[in-house]
């Protein structure tokens, strides 16, 4: 039975004057791991303005299964995954993230 890939999603907000230097540490950390880990297809970051000193950071993934996406997360898949330094980043985050089946 073929399986259809599966997208990962996670956002969070970090000031504005610091994106620029939080995207490159998601790069070095979380995207590097993403795409590392067997069974992930891509990964990337989007960022958006929200205006009032704020930029909303979404990371995208897509993996050939929910087991793939165990690799990189762990076995509660839907618990996001946080390093050392993103404290010093982040002023909202979710704590879990969403799946989606590509169509």
């Amino acid at each position: 039975m073929e399986t259809r890939p599966v997208v990962r999603m996670w956002r969070g907000a970090v000031r504005t004057e610091r994106i620029a230097e939080y995207v490159a540490y998601v790069e070095r950390t979380g995207m590097s791991e993403y795409r590392a880990t067997p069974g992930n297809l891509d990964a990337w970051i989007l960022t958006r303005d929200l205006g009032d000193g704020l930029t909303e950071i979404v990371t995208v993934s897509r993996w050939r299964s929910l087991e793939a996406i165990q690799g990189f997360a762990g076995a509660d898949i839907d618990v996001a995954v946080f390093y050392p330094e993103d404290d010093r980043f982040l002023v909202e985050r979710d704590e879990k993230v969403r799946h989606w089946v590509q169509a």
